[in-house]
């Protein structure tokens, strides 16, 4: 399978680098309070470019494959930094999954809290978190990737941690469910638990179908061809 490209980043621009080699995936830090010491302030920059790094470098090469020197080098900083904020490369990965599922969880419950006060339907809701996951993936395709293969293993020492941040991103999700059922938009008889997994699911497959085999087209045309099946399979619109 052709690998997506990692080009993109938010919010802030990155440099294109030179060819044959990837372009670093700006993981968004968590926003921080104006009143954060400047130690911590300092230290969260380098740990979101020792994130940046490492995403890329395992999307290109694979996590075994990638050392901690290559880690280092591509962040630009030295070898004693990454472990002096991460016990191991296992460590960092583990938190760079965590950090990088939490921004989608956050996307994901910023696009259902945005329907409910603009006055929209729960499928309303699913829609736009639809597209907040599409949106996440086009900006984030090779961590994308990372999570999608990672969860498919079961031997990684970071998988009860993988388990409980994708456990919290489909939450949101069951979370508009259970109200729709509630208010009666949707059937009481949908099983809510595996059916906020399939619209997870649906949106991570697609993207990385998209991303892969169909590049040309836009989100706005993805985004669509998933609305309809939505709607179809979850209002029961016809």
């Amino acid at each position: 399978m052709t690998r997506p490209s990692a080009s993109r980043s938010l919010p802030a621009s990155v440099p294109v680098e030179p060819a044959g080699r990837s372009a670093p995936v700006r993981i968004k830090a968590m926003e921080r309070s104006s009143t954060t010491p400047g130690g911590r302030a300092r230290r969260e920059a380098t740990r979101q470019k020792l994130y940046e790094a490492a995403v890329t470098l395992i999307a290109e090469q694979g996590f075994s494959a990638t050392t901690v020197d290559e880690i280092a080098e591509r962040a630009g900083v030295a070898k004693g930094t990454v472990y002096y904020n991460f016990a191991s490369k296992s460590v960092l990965f583990e938190e760079l999954l965590r950090h990088g599922v939490g921004l989608l969880t956050a996307s994901l419950r910023e696009a259902a809290e945005d329907t409910e006060r603009a006055g929209g339907s729960r499928v309303d809701a699913l829609d736009a978190m639809v597209r907040a996951g599409l949106v996440f993936i086009d900006r984030y395709p090779a961590f994308t990737q990372l999570y999608v293969a990672e969860l498919w293993r079961t031997n990684r020492a970071w998988q009860s941690t993988l388990m409980v941040v994708r456990r919290e991103a489909v939450a949101v999700v069951e979370g508009v469910l259970r109200e729709g059922v509630a208010q009666g938009e949707f059937s009481d008889e949908i099983d809510v638990p595996l059916t906020a997994a399939a619209l997870v699911g649906m949106v991570l497959v697609a993207a990385l179908d998209w991303k892969s085999f169909q590049p040309e087209r836009s989100l706005d045309d993805v985004h669509a061809a998933l609305s309809r099946l939505l709607q179809g399979r979850v209002s029961g619109a016809r």
